[in-house]
């Protein structure tokens, strides 16, 4: 089984304006991110697909493989299946270019349902999470999965919302780490915006509407990491990883 990981960075974000080249400790985000995919030990590859020539200059600066894709991605996905269209791959990782602290282990954790003989064509991660505030975040994108771990929901809003908050009551936050057989990718790729896609704004439920299930694992990580979205975000990064060092 041959498992490439490629992360999508675009310059042009419309909340932050060349985010994958934001500074974090004298190196570009995008280096940060492509540097922890590649201590995995179950990535054949790890590429950087990008539309701009800045961002892939900073990456063969690095050392890094780079791909060049279209600007008329509208998501992260769509700009990583045009890249695996040119790859032999039997398995492709989605990894968020926005999280610079990603830990390795959960690179491992969504491919092993593949290698395990899984017959789902895309897997992704959640993790539990406890407090109010967060269940409040619509930025915390909750899912919910039957017995088998397989998803029956994804939203923004509190789900499941506790009528009755029993001991069964539990919250898991999705993260955004998906694996896909090359074949979902791009099944995936050429389906239209669904309309529940539209109205939370979560890619991910087109899958669900048109039928392709998702097998959803929960994380063993216990590393906090920070999507960042803004320059807020960016900041609360360089503290944190100023610690680590």
């Amino acid at each position: 089984m041959r498992v490439i990981g490629i992360i999508p960075a675009r310059f042009e974000s419309s909340r932050f304006r060349g985010k994958p080249l934001a500074d974090i400790l004298g190196r570009p985000m995008v280096q940060h991110v492509y540097e922890r995919a590649r201590r995995t030990t179950n990535l054949d590859d790890v590429l950087v697909a990008t539309d701009d020539e800045r961002i892939r200059s900073a990456v063969t600066g690095f050392g890094g493989a780079v791909v060049m894709t279209s600007p008329d991605h509208r998501s992260g996905t769509d700009r990583v299946a045009e890249a695996a269209t040119a790859l032999e791959a039997d398995v492709v990782v989605n990894i968020q270019g926005d999280e610079p602290m990603l830990d390795p282990l959960m690179l491992e954790e969504v491919v092993a349902p593949f290698r395990e003989g899984t017959a789902a064509g895309l897997v992704t991660l959640k993790k539990e999470v406890f407090h109010d505030s967060e269940f409040a975040d619509p930025g915390v994108v909750k899912v919910v999965t039957d017995p088998r771990g397989m998803a029956l929901y994804f939203s923004r809003s509190l789900i499941p919302y506790p009528r009755h908050r029993t001991s069964g009551f539990r919250v898991f936050e999705h993260l955004g780490v998906y694996a896909y057989t090359r074949a979902c990718l791009l099944r995936l790729a050429a389906l239209p915006v669904s309309s529940l896609e539209e109205v939370e704004s979560l890619e991910q439920l087109r899958a669900l509407e048109n039928g392709i299930p998702i097998l959803v694992v929960e994380t063993r990580s216990r590393v906090q990491t920070i999507s960042v979205d803004t320059e807020a975000d960016l900041e609360r990064v360089r503290e944190a990883m100023r610690g680590q060092a």
